[in-house]
């Protein structure tokens, strides 16, 4: 399993946690492990560029996903596609949240990575099923 990080934010991440969290959601999800993904932190204003450009809305977010390619079977070897985090951004909402900025870190990562693999939260439904899965697989390999 191939997990590239790279982190042009100038912040401390963890990217130890982040990609045994990714690893480990991966194989929960019984997706090949010799699957790809990239991960990419990044500061205030490459996000606020990147959500201008690829969701046509003003101002920095907390993570975007690129998928690339969804695997068609379980069995399929791709490379699934990018995930962008800006942490300054993580940090704010940690604080509104009450947890640490790995922890939304955590939660960015698998949020980007479900993104990715198809998930959304378009509507109600889809919000109620994407963040439990979420919660769940975050609460299983995050101690």
């Amino acid at each position: 399993m191939t997990i590239e990080i790279t982190n042009k934010s100038g912040e401390l991440v963890p990217t130890d946690g982040v990609r045994n969290l990714l690893q480990n959601v991966l194989i929960e999800l019984q997706l090949n492990p010799e699957c790809e993904i990239n991960l990419v932190f990044v500061d205030v204003e490459e996000m606020t560029e990147l959500h201008i450009k690829w969701m046509d809305e003003s101002g920095p977010t907390d993570v975007l996903s690129f998928p690339m390619d969804l695997p068609e079977t379980a069995n399929e070897a791709v490379t699934l596609g990018d995930i962008v985090i800006a942490p300054v951004v993580a940090a704010q909402q940690a604080a509104i949240a009450g947890h640490s900025i790995d922890h939304e870190i955590f939660i960015l990562a698998a949020h980007g990575l479900l993104h990715i693999l198809g998930h959304d939260h378009a509507t109600a439904a889809e919000e109620k099923a994407m963040f439990t899965l979420q919660d769940n697989l975050i609460k299983k390999f995050i101690a």
